[in-house]
């Protein structure tokens, strides 16, 4: 038993059928096969990712405001590629670090809004874990009244 009909007008139409879907997957195998080459080689002329870039401010000469790794995600739009010594130079001058990709843990050293910041917050930790214990405790925020003698 034969899954193809018997007579030849609905063959001629199985034909024409399958000769157009064979033409779309052809022309689609050759779109894919275009779209992956033009993938490759937009990768291969893709230039490298920079070690380190510096994201500009605002305004006038645009300042510089952070300094980050160049694979950070978190850098802003205004950026301009430096090498490993302006961004050192530019951390002991005083610029931040990114907080995300943490640029001054690879250059190797700390800014000083960086050591000004991590000493400050060093300082109120125990300040911070002091008050959270004390509170810990308390239920009601009522003030106790003196009694009337």
């Amino acid at each position: 038993m034969s899954y193809l009909p018997p007579d030849l007008p609905r063959l001629r139409t199985l034909e024409v059928t399958w000769n157009q879907l064979d033409q779309a997957v052809r022309a689609a195998i050759a779109a894919v096969g275009q779209r992956e080459a033009d993938q490759r080689a937009g990768e291969e002329r893709r230039p490298p990712t920079p070690d380190w870039i510096i994201e500009l401010g605002i305004g006038q000469g645009a300042p510089p405001s952070e300094v980050h790794v160049g694979y950070c995600h978190a850098a802003g739009k205004r950026r301009r590629v430096i090498d490993r010594d302006q961004a050192r130079a530019l951390l002991a001058d005083g610029i931040c670090a990114c907080a995300h990709c943490r640029p001054d843990t690879g250059l190797g050293g700390f800014g000083y809004r960086q050591a000004l910041f991590r000493f400050r917050a060093a300082a109120l930790f125990p300040v911070a874990f002091a008050w959270g214990t004390f509170f810990r405790g308390v239920t009601s925020w009522t003030v106790a009244r003196p009694s009337s003698p």
